[in-house]
């Protein structure tokens, strides 16, 4: 069978659970289109870059009957925006993962992050997927998920270029899909956890310039064993969110699940000093609370302040509860917290402030305030005031919010009823423009009609609705995250 081709399914089928039937079920697609439909009105022909995102979408039924959402193969999409058209291709990565399974026809690999499930066959191999992030720095596009190392991808054609690992400086296991770019000085600051396995309590930072050279690591550990999403930096400081989703080696080697809610854990939040080789983090200790994603950090006279959507319970209803108390819905539908320490005081508690009654997540900023106080952000939520609305939550989320931090306002974006909201992407109208002032892009599912689209809006007024619409001939899976590339950064 070709390298590049996508088998069909003949002895085996994906579970009739809802993470694989419905608008859920894998697309397994990869196309190019030339000359997307453009739906509604018209798109601005300043737009000149691509947008592209992850998905999971897993090629083989899985090895053990079962899975979860965040363990599908990685899929590329990309859409190309020039003169006023938008093109389209995906391409799945070719993970060691991937590639071990063309080869033998089926899946190999079993639970999430639990190498204990796995055929022998693959012991050893990579079982990264890939399909989480995806950022452009250093001349690389490189495609992220948390578990594993870089890989690169052909940012035209999206052909796999192989694992990244900073020419052997990088020698954690692992590295972050949710890496920050100074504005300023345009370093990389990155981080992996499970540094040297899964479920280790090793973190490693590093600091990587422009040119893709490491300039700085750190090795130290954290509280306990738990996932570690996504991360923040301040002017001066990195800072890492601990929230007890725990991981433990003997439930994996039991077969069991990779992450478990340990309701009785405090969460901290560690500072790290950002620009400095060995630097040691100061651990705050904090409420229990969940937060998987990041909004910005920043700092000023009154301490380090963190911002994240965070919640009383894991966000994620799949992984299980140590105490076997049933998942709490609402509590883990997350509101934006702001978490402020004294970095003079090693003791000081964190102060968690909600900055907004509504609940969402899959927060952006625009990204020339990376570390800087930002005054505009945008979530993926559920606003009540449309009739019809949801139970807030990932499936209950209607709405592309932006928040006004400064005026505590918001303005809302409602996606139509019985419509899903992707993560959106923030395009500044000019390198000069002021904060917050351009589009945001984003995918929107529909799956009243097993479709999907591309909306943008104008950010000085998204409740006006779209600016324009670009229609798919075809579904795409929910994604995760996403990057623009403006042409120009090419070079």
């Amino acid at each position: 069978m070709p390298e590049g081709t996508i088998p069909k399914v003949t002895s085996d089928s994906f579970p009739d659970t809802p993470e694989f039937t419905g608008f859920n079920r894998p697309t397994r697609i990869e196309a190019a289109v030339q000359g997307l439909e453009i739906s509604f009105g018209a798109v601005p022909a300043a737009l000149d870059g691509v947008f592209y995102r992850m998905q999971p979408d897993p090629v083989w039924p899985p090895m053990l009957g079962r899975d979860i959402s965040l363990n599908g193969d990685g899929l590329v999409t990309s859409f190309h925006f020039s003169g006023g058209t938008v093109d389209y291709r995906s391409r799945y990565v070719r993970t060691d993962k991937y590639l071990a399974e063309q080869r033998a026809g089926r899946a190999l690999f079993g639970a999430y992050r639990n190498p204990h499930t796995d055929d022998p066959s693959v012991a050893g191999l990579s079982r990264g997927t890939a399909n989480t992030s995806i950022l452009w720095h250093a001349g690389l596009l490189l495609a992220l998920k948390e578990d594993s190392l870089p890989i690169a991808v052909d940012p035209d054609t999206l052909e796999t270029l192989g694992t990244h690992d900073y020419g052997g400086a990088v020698t954690s296991l692992t590295l972050s899909a949710h890496p920050k770019i100074d504005p300023d000085n345009g370093n990389l600051y990155t981080y992996g956890y499970a540094a040297r396995g899964e479920a280790t309590t090793d973190i490693a930072y590093y600091v990587i310039d422009p040119q893709g050279r490491v300039l700085h690591e750190s090795w130290f550990q954290a509280p306990y064993g738990c996932m570690i999403h996504d991360f923040g930096i301040s002017e001066h400081h990195a800072l890492f969110p601990i929230t007890p989703l725990c991981s433990d080696p003997d439930r994996l080697r039991a077969g069991g699940a990779h992450f478990a809610w340990e309701r009785k854990l405090p969460s901290y939040l560690g500072l790290v000093e950002r620009d400095r080789s060995g630097a040691q983090p100061v651990w705050h200790a904090g409420p229990t609370c969940h937060a998987t994603h990041t909004f910005n950090a920043w700092e000023d006279a009154s301490g380090v302040h963190y911002e994240a959507p965070t919640g009383s319970d894991r966000v994620f209803p799949f992984f299980p509860a140590t105490d076997n108390q049933p998942w709490d819905a609402l509590g883990a539908a997350p509101c934006l917290t702001r978490w402020t320490v004294d970095p003079a005081q090693a003791s000081s508690p964190v102060v968690q402030q909600p900055l907004t009654t509504l609940r969402g997540d899959f927060p952006r900023i625009d990204d020339r305030y990376t570390g800087r106080r930002a005054r505009r952000g945008w979530i993926v939520g559920c606003d009540p005031a449309f009739a019809g609305s949801g139970r807030p939550g990932m499936m209950g989320n209607n709405s592309i919010i932006e928040l006004d931090l400064e005026q505590g306002t918001h303005r809302s974006y409602h996606v139509g009823l019985g419509c899903l909201p992707q993560e959106p992407q923030f395009i500044p109208r000019s390198a000069d423009a002021p904060e917050g002032d351009g589009w945001l892009l984003l995918v929107r599912h529909r799956p009243a009609d097993m479709a999907s689209d591309l909306v943008l809006l104008d950010t000085r007024d998204i409740s006006a609705g779209p600016v324009a619409v670009v229609a798919l001939p075809f579904r795409l899976r929910r994604g995760l995250h996403g990057t623009w590339l403006p042409r120009s950064a090419r070079g």
